[in-house]
């Protein structure tokens, strides 16, 4: 049977994808990858559907032996990965052998690595989605992170068509202080000007008291009008919460469905995958964006993910057309020099 086995479990590694859509109404969270531009350009680089379940390992990787041969990709935090103890690359694609061993060493940056499959991860679809949620015992493999021992059924396992290779001046920066874009409110009546001020001039930290659910932050407080709690309404990917206390909490892909503090703001979408990568300590600071500018940002963040997987299926970048490249200038700037 073709299929991946898990020798070492790691700290945290969850089986992903996009998360379930349009079930928020019913109380069922979203879940989902933290970092969508990881996990796109993962499934782009082994010509897999863009919503692909993958590996989602959170500080320490496991150690998966391959009961087949297949393409792999490996995204995100650098994880020193391994096959058969040898190092390997990241963010191209690359084939396993039946028999070979995929390892981790020691986290070199930022919090969260994607193994992404050509071929799909057999395990149940829940509310259209595989994507495990821990804390309702929900998708994945039975609802819980991967442990010693599990088996894995690959469906369809296959090679890639060719080698398939990312940009390295387009790899994410993984910083550990961070501008993060963010839309004011819905809430944003509810706090003093001089507590809104406070929330853009200030720098804040990421405290230990972060998962997939949320991140609390801690720096000035910011100060309510009067209180800190109204009648529960939606929360999404990005909310800013902000209790009593005056310290913000992020909410994250894990979060709850609705809640009950006041909110100040909105991550954008196109900063969303930072956050998923942040760990511990780290440093924020919080930039205001219009609608408009957010909307646009939205637009832009998923054009060039468009065109990146254009490039990766390109055998030969110099056979791009003279519009095809333009339009790669216009997306990437001063970074095309290594591109075309």
């Amino acid at each position: 049977m073709s299929r991946i086995k898990i020798q070492k479990a790691g700290l945290c590694t969850t089986i992903q994808d996009i998360g379930r859509i349009g079930y928020q109404q019913f109380g069922i969270p979203v879940s989902g990858v933290m970092d969508e531009f990881a996990f796109l350009v993962g499934n782009f680089l082994v010509e897999s559907p863009k919503n692909n379940a993958v590996l989602e390992m959170q500080f320490m990787g496991s150690t998966i032996e391959f009961y087949v041969d297949m393409s792999i990709a490996i995204t995100g935090a650098d994880n020193s990965p391994k096959i058969n103890n040898k190092e390997i690359k990241m963010w191209e694609s690359i084939n396993v052998k039946k028999g070979d061993i995929l390892s981790f060493g020691n986290l070199k940056n930022a919090l969260r690595t994607y193994v992404a499959f050509a071929g799909e991860l057999d395990v149940p679809i829940i509310n259209g989605s595989k994507s495990t949620l821990m804390k309702a015992k929900m998708g994945g493999l039975n609802g819980r992170k991967l442990n010693i021992g599990d088996e894995i059924k690959i469906i369809n396992p296959r090679l890639t068509s060719k080698k398939n290779t990312f940009p390295q001046n387009l790899i994410p920066n993984y910083s550990h202080s961070n501008e993060i874009r963010v839309v004011l409110g819905p809430q944003d009546d509810y706090f003093k000007e001089e507590g809104i001020s406070k929330f853009f001039e200030s720098e804040y930290q990421i405290t230990k008291d972060c998962d997939r659910m949320g991140m609390r932050l801690l720096g000035e407080t910011i100060e309510h009008k009067e209180k800190a709690d109204i009648i529960s309404d939606a929360a999404v990917f990005g909310s800013i919460q902000v209790p009593g206390n005056g310290q913000p909490i992020i909410l994250l892909a894990d979060r709850q469905t609705t809640g009950g503090y006041t909110k100040i703001a909105t991550v954008i979408k196109a900063d969303l995958y930072k956050l998923g990568q942040m760990l511990p300590g780290d440093k924020i600071k919080f930039k205001k964006l219009s609608i408009e500018e957010a909307q646009e940002e939205y637009i832009k963040f998923y054009e060039k993910l468009n065109k990146i997987k254009e490039l990766i299926s390109e055998s030969n970048i110099l056979k791009l057309s003279e519009k095809q490249k333009n339009t790669y200038r216009k997306l990437f700037g001063k970074r095309r020099k290594n591109l075309i």
